[in-house]
């Protein structure tokens, strides 16, 4: 039987790993993900950051997202085989198939299509989800703490609406 970790738990241990990680190592750094995507296309690209404005601002924030993304991936993965031992691959997941179709394209196509308006978005605020609700939260932010109570309202009246049961 798998083992659960209760949402408490899991948001202490969350605000302990964020207070750790960035009293230590990213005291400077906000927390965030979406400017991984710029540099990370400058890196692919060869842009110059002497040539290019947007370039050099983000090295420094882009190098350092990429890392924290690339250790988000991998202790999810530790935690979902060792230790929670739920760990399951799945182009469609149970949800997409019971409400939406059972078509690998579809759910393909959707995900890429969301993607693309969440990183256009996020570029467009100056920032992704994780670095205004993350940083501004465990800050104690009030425009972090509003904008995090937007997104929650926001994600369960989305799911709603995308998610409808078949007839409905």
């Amino acid at each position: 039987m798998p083992k659960k970790i209760s949402w408490l738990t899991g948001g202490i241990l969350m605000a302990l790993l964020i207070l750790f990680t960035f009293s230590i190592w990213g005291a400077d750094r906000p927390i965030g993900a979406s400017t991984y995507v710029p540099y990370f296309a400058s890196l692919i690209f060869g842009l110059d950051p002497t040539e290019y404005e947007y370039v050099a601002e983000i090295e420094k924030a882009g190098a350092w997202e990429g890392v924290m993304l690339i250790g988000a991936f991998f202790g999810g993965l530790f935690m979902s085989l060792f230790v929670t031992k739920t760990f399951r691959f799945s182009v469609l997941p149970t949800l997409w198939k019971e409400r939406k179709n059972n078509s690998v394209l579809s759910r393909l196509i959707w995900s890429f299509i969301a993607g693309f308006i969440m990183i256009i978005g996020a570029r467009l605020a100056g920032g992704c989800t994780s670095g205004h609700f993350l940083s501004g939260a465990s800050q104690i932010a009030l425009s972090g703490l509003i904008f995090g109570g937007i997104v929650m309202v926001t994600v369960v009246i989305t799911g709603r609406l995308f998610y409808k049961r078949k007839g409905e």
